[in-house]
């Protein structure tokens, strides 16, 4: 067991990390919307530039997945944590350069950005049990997944203020800053084992091999698709987020915006906690009820801009009966910064809540239903399936805002492509084959 001060180490690096992941994701798409104040891009031109932003992130998770499984188990793990983060910060300063050289340095740079993230994210995982006492990885890695998802969350919001209220060079000076810090924790760690005997032919194989043993599973593959499905669906709501709320909320900054979007990931956390409450794993009978509500619940967010045209719905107040809950719930929306109705914010919690749901007995099924052996391979071979799905999601959403889909208009799309997923995906019982059967 290597020193004790890595494991505090990782923790705070790990949440630098992927705030400065989120955070700049945030800066590049916070330009567009004062841009296309300026009349200087369309509304479609926002949602498509949002698709290709965020589908960047994704193509080093895709085409260099198997690389980065290598790289990890050859070589220390905490000299990955440093490169994935040297990387990370050498794409935020590219980035920066765009302020001169144009957006397609922007673009670049989060490209290196994902690819930093890349090889960091195996590394913050599998580095975990050479860190801290078996007894104790349940909880390690449970604080490793809270202090992710808060990053995300302060991450995209941060970014957000940041571009309100800075100059464009200030935000990537500050984003160049909180890398700079997460790589210095880095290098405060005691350095991990390497594995000379790694071979990459091997790592490949194993992984491509592992990939067809889950897709030959009838059970797994569709839990697989499932869960796919779900990163799909969030992908698309988070690429069409600021589209939606300029056009159908007509919300004034990308701070409204962003916490906007909190709404719907504090759904999902509540989800989450209900998922584990009410269902034993492998039990996936409600699945697709959870993923038909969810499909529902998108369409009314893709009919909202149509019920506010038609005066059925006031963005920035409602008439209610005073003292009612929903009356309540107004006060406290006109002291804050979300000028919104309280049926949007409705709305999303439960969609959150929805697809939290949905998600969590997948996971659960996967991990407990796969070969033990090969646990952290087929989280490989998900993480690669979810990561392609949401590469696909970009090229979607760049597709039908091409073809002139509406901001709302990609909402009802996505609520029908979950609807028919939902319906097609019928998961089969549990049965001893599925658990020994192709995966064992």
């Amino acid at each position: 067991m290597t020193s004790r001060r890595n494991y505090p180490l990782l923790l705070a690096s790990q949440f630098l990390g992927a705030f400065g992941d989120n955070a700049t994701l945030a800066v590049i798409l916070g330009q567009l919307t004062f841009q296309q104040r300026a009349g200087l891009l369309t509304a479609s031109q926002v949602g498509a530039a949002n698709a290709v932003y965020a589908s960047l992130f994704f193509v080093p998770y895709v085409l260099l997945a198997p690389l980065a499984g290598y790289l990890n188990d050859r070589f220390a793990k905490t000299g990955w944590l440093l490169g994935g983060n040297l990387i990370k910060l050498c794409g935020v300063a590219l980035a920066a350069t765009s302020v001169r050289l144009g957006p397609f340095w922007q673009g670049v740079g989060y490209l290196i950005v994902g690819v930093g993230a890349c090889v960091y994210s195996p590394a913050k995982y599998g580095v975990l049990p050479e860190i801290v006492e078996r007894e104790r990885l349940v909880k390690a890695n449970g604080a490793v997944e809270f202090l992710t998802l808060i990053a995300i969350l302060t991450g995209n919001i941060g970014g957000a203020a940041m571009i309100d209220r800075l100059h464009v060079l200030s935000c990537y000076g500050i984003l160049v800053a909180i890398f700079g810090t997460s790589l210095l924790l880095n290098l405060c760690m005691a350095a991990t084992p390497a594995h000379p005997g790694v071979q990459l032919r091997a790592t490949v194989d194993e992984f491509f091999g592992n990939f067809a043993d889950l897709l030959a599973n009838p059970r797994l593959f569709r839990v697989l698709c499932g869960t796919c499905m779900f990163w799909i669906c969030g992908a698309v709501l988070k690429m069409n987020l600021q589209p939606w709320g300029l056009q159908a909320m007509k919300l004034g900054n990308n701070t409204q915006i962003a916490m906007v979007g909190l709404w719907l990931s504090v759904g999902i956390m509540l989800g989450s906690v209900l998922a584990g409450q009410l269902h034993r794993v492998g039990d996936l009978r409600w699945t697709r009820h959870y993923g038909w509500l969810l499909a529902s619940l998108i369409a009314l967010l893709g009919l909202v801009e149509g019920l506010r045209d038609a005066g059925w719905l006031r963005l920035h107040s409602l008439v209610t009966t005073p003292g009612s809950p929903m009356n309540r719930l107004e006060s406290l929306l006109r002291a804050s910064p979300i000028p919104v109705a309280a049926e949007v914010i409705v709305t999303l919690l439960a969609a959150g809540a929805m697809a939290g749901l949905f998600l969590i007995p997948l996971n659960a099924a996967l991990q407990s239903e796969c070969h033990q052996g090969r646990l952290g391979k087929t989280i490989a071979t998900q993480n690669f399936i979810d990561n392609l799905g949401m590469l696909a999601a970009g090229g979607l959403v760049f597709g039908g805002v091409k073809a002139g889909l509406s901001a709302s208009g990609v909402f009802l799309g996505l609520s029908g492509f979950v609807a028919l997923v939902v319906t097609v995906l019928k998961i089969p019982p549990r049965t001893e084959q599925v658990l020994t059967g192709a995966t064992g």
